[in-house]
């Protein structure tokens, strides 16, 4: 019998990453990131949205860098901390396998257990929920929407 509650509690917890960007931190699950890149300025096309920065090359392929929280009403930020994160897409897309994110700073691992607290503050867009973890809270991101944009503005 404690074989069973100890399987039942192992699957109750996940691991989560804490992805830290210029204004929140995001709550992902940690397969969604394939790697984490140093920041190098990509290839930019005049005439895309705010969000889509350019272009940056990875394992021979072209992926879309985007910034979150410019796809999500605020700005794009670039410092000495600034990251890309190579996003799993999530969307479904054949051709699209992969995303680049702007991140600030190293991602961190975090054990989660199923009964999360919401928080209670306002969401912005592509932002599907948030969660009180001590004394912060995660925005739970929508990784799919953010992927929809660059098809509903012909990128992919």
């Amino acid at each position: 019998m404690s074989q069973a509650v100890a399987t039942n509690t192992a699957s109750a917890t996940l691991t989560g990453l804490m992805v830290p960007l210029s204004d929140r931190t995001l709550l992902v699950p940690n397969v969604a990131v394939a790697e984490l890149l140093p920041y190098r300025a990509p290839q930019a096309t005049p005439g895309m949205p705010a969000w889509m920065l350019g272009q940056i090359a990875w394992r021979d392929l072209r992926l879309p860098l985007l910034s979150f929280e410019a796809a999500s009403g605020g700005a794009p930020q670039i410092t000495s901390n600034t990251r890309v994160a190579v996003i799993n897409a999530q969307g479904g897309r054949p051709e699209v396998k992969f995303l680049a994110l702007l991140v600030q700073g190293i991602p961190r691992s975090i054990k989660l257990e199923s009964n999360l607290a919401r928080a209670n503050v306002q969401l912005a867009p592509l932002e599907l929920d948030a969660v009180s973890i001590g004394e912060g809270v995660l925005k739970i991101p929508d990784l799919i929407g953010l992927e929809q944009l660059l098809a509903d503005a012909g990128l992919i």
